[in-house]
């Protein structure tokens, strides 16, 4: 595996622009995703108002993997609200050229850790059930498949199933 210089760092409201760019990227790039390469249709400014409100947050995290401005990775962690506040939604993905080079690793690592330290019991994802690197990626942590949701997403006509996978953070 090739080895690269980047930093992981929390995303802030002034990533919003690179940010915004880099899902139409990523969207454009997979299939895995839940948007194509329109990307997640909001604004700059509603992108920067989303990023500003979780800079300090122990409940939502995003963050960003950079090679000087450009965003290459970005992983998030939303926790759930009232009676399920134990657990949290984990999401990441990372551009193209930059598979391969750990950076999914490293940004899993740093999720979970902050997981535990805001007291995040669960961590749950979703995941194409046809997406065996990203699956092997969440084995290594740990994550366990807990169920499958057929029929989960289309893409271009085609129906796909999704797996639910769990990682518990303590007991």
């Amino acid at each position: 595996m090739e080895k690269i210089e980047y930093a992981i760092k929390r995303a802030t409201a002034s990533d919003a622009g690179e940010m915004l760019k880099y899902l139409k990227t990523i969207g454009g790039e997979s299939d895995f995703l839940s948007f194509g390469a329109e990307g997640v249709g909001l604004s700059e400014a509603e992108e920067a108002n989303w990023l500003a409100r979780q800079e300090n947050s122990t409940d939502f995290v995003q963050l960003v993997a950079k090679i000087g401005d450009k965003v290459i990775g970005a992983a998030s962690l939303m926790r759930r609200p009232r009676k399920m506040r134990h657990r949290g939604e984990f999401g990441i993905s990372v551009l193209k050229e930059f598979w391969h080079k750990g950076v999914a690793t490293a940004l899993t690592e740093e999720i979970l850790r902050l997981a535990k330290e805001y007291g995040f019991e669960q961590v749950f994802l979703e995941v194409r059930s046809d997406n065996e690197r990203a699956k092997k990626l969440y084995e290594k942590f740990g994550f366990k498949k807990i169920c499958v949701y057929p029929d989960f997403m289309r893409v271009n006509g085609v129906s796909y199933s999704c797996d639910m996978m769990i990682l518990q953070l303590s007991e």
